[in-house]
């Protein structure tokens, strides 16, 4: 099983210690991270983006409102991919107003709102079809949107993805596949894929057989989750720039914006909400947290960077940190078999071939993406036990003889099949 040999390359260390060691940098990032970002300027000067096509998700609050705005200003034309877009048409107003009350390099607003709802898989091939079929080409693409549900529950999409992992990393990785016909097609040299991550992913350890913690094994809780998906961004990012030649022109990066004052705190305890709210100091401001995607989707060096990692050895992805300087991801986001055994399982369970980037570099289609809801009941018989599989919901249930546990989707029938 690749859980076993996943054992066999990297020891796994108690949670408790990778908890401590991920919250104690996470608590000296947030102290210092303003002394050493002094030299970054707030906003980050971006160049002229002029006939630049950008997408960014989650982008009505926090650091993707910036990251859009920024761009916007800048003279891209931005894509705003958001699940209420009421609240973006209200920004879009705003920000047309204030475009009229003082110069910021362009006279216009290019601006384009769509519907894109990351907790649902449809929604994402649908978003895809609907920007390809325009025959727009894409420069950017900044996977923002992400939840980190601190202190909640397990929950499940509809699609039967624990929420942490399809919102911060299934649905991102789906959609930068299907967005590459139109990133590879362009003629400019500016071709980035973004994603936002955070310094959690250090924390992070992914159970290949059980990346939405339906064994319990780890207990779940929803900071295992958020830094396990954000570990997988690592691991499937350094992956999919492997499989990108040098001549699709194509970057794909991590970046870092630090600790950030946003709404993730939205929902929590209100004794967390009270503690978040009295050291206001120290968290970087939705603008001082964009800098390092801004800086990834526009700097020259980017394109070099990724050219020098990828044939390192091991090679591994961009990663840049909210000093806008390239840096190493963890020791764990390095491991390259891990990183190749995430990558096969991810494109698995979003119902892409494994030979997809390839396919997509030669020209061919694949919008046919083959993941789909379990729609029927499914009645399935071993040796051993009986296995009832049933849509509830859009929640499949798995039943036998010694445990009950909640699966995900069909897609790891085959897996069950195995373990049965």
């Amino acid at each position: 099983m690749n859980s076993l040999l996943v054992g066999k390359m990297t020891k796994r260390r108690p949670w408790w210690l990778e908890s401590f060691k991920g919250w104690s940098y996470v608590a000296y990032e947030m102290l210092f991270q303003k002394m050493c970002t002094w030299h970054l300027k707030n906003p980050l000067p971006l160049p002229c983006l002029k006939n630049i096509n950008s997408i960014v998700t989650g982008c009505t609050s926090g650091i993707g409102l910036e990251i859009a705005k920024q761009l916007a200003f800048s003279g891209a034309h931005v894509v705003m991919a958001v699940r209420n877009i009421s609240s973006a048409y209200e920004l879009v107003q705003n920000w047309h107003d204030e475009l009229q009350e003082e110069w910021y390099g362009t006279s216009t607003l290019s601006i384009e709102v769509l519907e894109l709802n990351l907790l649902s898989l449809n929604s994402v091939i649908h978003f895809a079809k609907k920007w390809n079929s325009n025959s727009k080409p894409l420069n950017i693409l900044v996977n923002n949107a992400g939840i980190f549900s601190l202190g909640e529950a397990q929950k499940f999409s509809k699609d039967g993805f624990e929420t942490h992992m399809q919102v911060n990393h299934f649905a991102p990785a789906l959609l930068s596949i299907l967005l590459l016909p139109s990133m590879i097609s362009n003629g400019s040299s500016l071709r980035r894929i973004i994603n936002v991550n955070s310094s959690l992913h250090k924390m992070g350890f992914v159970n290949i057989d059980d990346m939405n913690f339906v064994l319990n094994k780890p207990r779940f809780t929803s900071t295992k989750a958020y830094s396990n998906s954000k570990l997988a961004q690592v691991m499937f990012s350094g992956i999919l720039q492997r499989h990108l030649t040098f001549q699709s022109g194509v970057s794909v990066v991590c970046v870092s914006p630090g600790s950030v004052r946003t709404n993730v705190t939205r929902g929590l305890p209100e004794i967390i909400k009270l503690a978040h709210n009295c050291i206001p100091y120290f968290p970087f401001s939705p603008r001082q947290g964009a800098r390092s995607a801004l800086f990834a989707a526009t700097d020259t060096k980017i394109p070099q960077y990724c050219k020098q990692l990828k044939i390192k050895e091991p090679p591994f992805g961009v990663y840049i940190s909210l000093k806008c300087n390239l840096v190493r991801p963890s020791r764990k986001a390095r491991n390259l078999f891990v990183a190749n055994a995430v990558w096969k399982r991810t494109l698995d369970m979003i119902g892409l071939p494994l030979d997809v980037v390839e396919r997509i570099l030669k020209g061919e289609k694949v919008m046919s993406c083959l993941y789909k809801n379990v729609s029927a009941c499914v009645h399935i018989q071993n040796e051993s036990s009986s296995v009832l599989i049933r849509n509830e919901s859009a929640s499949v249930h798995i039943r036998n003889e010694s445990a009950s546990v909640h699966m995900l989707n069909e897609s790891v029938l085959y897996q069950l099949r195995m373990n049965l």
